[in-house]
């Protein structure tokens, strides 16, 4: 544990990742590890394709010999369950595959490829099941792979997977991984010192679904000012109908001396927060920060912007257009409100664990999105 000091440090040995190195166009790949693999996990999830390429050490679990090669994805949007999503995912899903055969050489074997949880539940929820089913069956026909297993993973293993990937041996027992999505919010802990029982913990808000309940709220006043009105109520609402009761029925406070946030809104804002640290994995925060910059995000957009955060690094040693690109990715993704929507859900969970006489140590997890499926390959392989 890091003395309050050092707080602003990178957390080496929270995460299993150390960041992405692109492959060269002679398909090669700079390893890190001596006796090591690299293999490939493909995730159809509810709003695209993702691909992530590992290269895998011996004993991965216990060591956190884990590299993320390449990390990719192609936005499509399988869950409007339309002709049009079946084959746009489709033709993603079989793209992403036939780059890891044919541009990197890795071989069936070693390529893993799953339906979300997030798929599943929304499958479930409007009885379209079996366009999933035909969806896999389709997958297999278009990349010649009769034999092919395509796992669709239920919220619960995916949570476990996820804590399991993110956090290392050392703080298995220790950490309440939490992450918000665009949809809902998913995570959990191990309360009984082994991964045999996991505790899921689920939210029905993410960071999409708190701001379209934000927008059906505000009428015909579009402004921001009503927006954030709107917005506060709603994440009233959510805290007292829903945040606070499961929280404590999880138990984690209790449990856990560490709270990690991954999804989407973490990645943003730990990467706007903090961009002289764009090289680190995790970034820890205090309530108070996090509170300071949705402040920030509201009453001062335009400094959150590529431009603005690169042109107030003085730090001559940091690589300002590494960083101005992830900023402007950052941007990309999120707009001002569901910028704001999405840090007001994170802190709604953040207080639940701000007590009086015990305070937890967060952490925003940048790349947690390949955490679930870094397990899954090291679950599947023999070390």
């Amino acid at each position: 544990m890091f003395p309050i000091s050092l707080k602003r440090l990178v957390f080496t040995g929270f995460v299993v990742f150390t960041g992405v190195i692109d492959a060269s166009a002679q398909n090669s790949f700079k390893l890190k590890y001596d006796n090591s693999s690299v293999y490939a996990g493909i995730e159809v999830g509810a709003k695209g394709v993702k691909l992530s390429i590992l290269e895998v050490g011996k004993n991965a679990q216990k060591t956190g010999a884990f590299n993320v090669l390449k990390d990719t994805s192609i936005n499509t949007d399988f869950i409007s369950f339309s002709p049009s999503s079946f084959t746009s995912t489709l033709n993603a899903f079989a793209t992403l595959f036939n780059l890891c055969r044919k541009d990197y050489n890795i071989s069936n074997g070693s390529i893993f490829t799953v339906i979300s949880s997030g798929v599943k539940i929304q499958a479930e929820k409007e009885n379209k099941n079996e366009w999933v089913n035909n969806f896999i069956d389709s997958f297999k026909i278009k990349v010649n792979d009769p034999r092919r297993e395509v796992s669709v993973i239920d919220v619960t293993q995916e949570a476990r997977l996820s804590h399991l990937g993110i956090v290392p041996e050392s703080r298995r027992y220790t950490t309440f991984l939490i992450d918000i999505g665009s949809g809902n919010t998913k995570g959990g802990f191990f309360p009984n010192g082994d991964t045999k029982t996991f505790k899921l913990f689920q939210l029905s808000w993410g960071t999409k679904s708190t701001a379209n309940a934000t927008e059906k709220r505000c009428d015909d006043d579009k402004t921001l000012d009503n927006y954030d009105k709107q917005l506060g109520r709603v994440l009233t609402g959510a805290e007292n109908t829903e945040i606070i009761y499961m929280v404590n029925e999880s138990g984690a406070y209790p449990m856990s001396d560490y709270i990690a946030f991954s999804g989407g809104i973490a990645w943003s804002v730990a990467t706007l927060m903090y961009p002289e640290l764009n090289s680190n994995s995790v970034v820890p925060v205090t309530y108070d920060e996090v509170l300071k910059f949705s402040e920030r995000i509201y009453k001062n957009y335009a400094s959150i912007s590529d431009e603005a955060i690169v042109k107030s690094i003085t730090d001559k040693s940091l690589d300002k257009i590494a960083i101005g690109k992830e900023v402007k990715r950052v941007n990309q993704v999120f707009d001002q409100k569901s910028l704001m929507a999405g840090t007001g859900l994170l802190l709604k969970i953040m207080r639940q664990f701000e007590g009086i006489y015990e305070k937890k140590q967060f952490f925003l997890v940048k790349n947690g999105q390949v955490g679930w499926i870094s397990a899954y390959v090291d679950q599947h392989i023999d070390n």
